[in-house]
């Protein structure tokens, strides 16, 4: 028995054919299936069901896959604790991002990050908040950049920075009067939110208090260019990230009001598990994001606004 057919078996029980599984092992589907072949021999039983369409796991096939599973993941912690050992930045490491960060932060720290360290193969997915604590606690994620704090037990939460709240308020708003607003002049007013599901969502509902969300229409949009498009046809105003607001137009950044201080803002933060041991990639992560962060944003009094309810 080899960690290759082990390998090459999860990928058959994942794609349900064999053929894909071969082009997702880049190998050849007769060396796929020769292996394969080789360990149902070795252990004695059929692992798949080769009638079924997609191709099915056995009954005992789905029992041994999940231990198959467990010995490739310790095999791989192996390397990892060679690679933290000697202090190395290297290999694959799969990283959620939220929607509400991924299109400001990733721009500013990818490039710098990929010619520093060009060993490491960062694989970057979209991902809610919600998700991503599940896929950590799974093993599917190396690391998350998420709004903190999450209070899960599991998890390690290191802050890379704080984002305030900017309020974009178009010129037809009774609000575009005040050169700057508190938390309590967006209560009892019309404010376009984020879906459900958005950790965002959950900051102004916390801010606010006691918004008024349009009942005119359900809104189910997870884009703040869509909330800004929206609130200058007057259907109300909304807040944005800070980093957000760099790329604005110049006739849109005059619609930008700031907080008074201590201005409200979100935590930042690296998740991982306790258990992760490739610390050297998400030090070096963590250490190329601040560094880029220092120089975007540079507020000194802020409010922390947690995610949760």
């Amino acid at each position: 028995m080899t960690l290759t057919q082990l390998e090459y078996t999860l990928a058959v029980a994942e794609q349900g054919n064999f053929t894909i599984a071969a082009e997702k092992c880049f190998v050849t589907q007769p060396t796929l299936s020769m292996q394969v072949q080789k360990l149902e021999d070795e252990l004695g039983v059929k692992l798949f069901n080769r009638n079924a369409k997609p191709i099915a796991l056995t009954q005992i096939g789905a029992k041994i896959l999940n231990q198959a599973k467990k010995i490739i993941e310790e095999a791989k912690r192996m390397d990892d604790i060679v690679s933290m050992e000697k202090g190395e930045v290297k290999g694959d490491f799969k990283l959620g991002i939220i929607p509400t960060v991924m299109p400001t932060l990733l721009p500013l720290f990818l490039n710098t990050f990929i010619k520093k360290y060009p060993s490491v193969n960062l694989k970057i997915e979209e991902s809610t908040t919600i998700s991503i604590t599940e896929k950590l606690t799974q093993g599917k994620l190396d690391a998350g950049i998420a709004a903190t704090p999450l209070d899960n037990p599991k998890l390690i939460e290191k802050p890379l920075y704080y984002e305030p709240f900017v309020a974009y308020v178009p010129k037809s708003h009774a609000l575009s009067k005040l050169d700057k607003i508190e938390p309590q002049d967006v209560e009892n007013i019309d404010v376009l939110v984020l879906e459900d599901g958005h950790c965002f969502r959950n900051h102004i509902l916390k801010l606010c208090k006691t918004p008024r969300v349009s009942k005119s229409f359900d809104l189910k949009s997870g884009s703040f260019e869509t909330l800004i498009h929206l609130a200058n046809e007057g259907m109300g105003m909304t807040l944005l990230p800070y980093l957000q607001t760099r790329n604005l137009s110049i006739e849109n950044f005059q619609n930008l009001r700031h907080f008074k201080s201590p201005e409200p803002a979100r935590e930042i933060s690296m998740v991982f598990s306790k258990s992760q041991l490739r610390l050297p990639i998400i030090d070096a992560l963590s250490e190329s994001i601040e560094g880029i962060i220092r120089g975007a944003i540079q507020f000194e009094n802020i409010q922390l606004i947690t995610p949760t309810k």
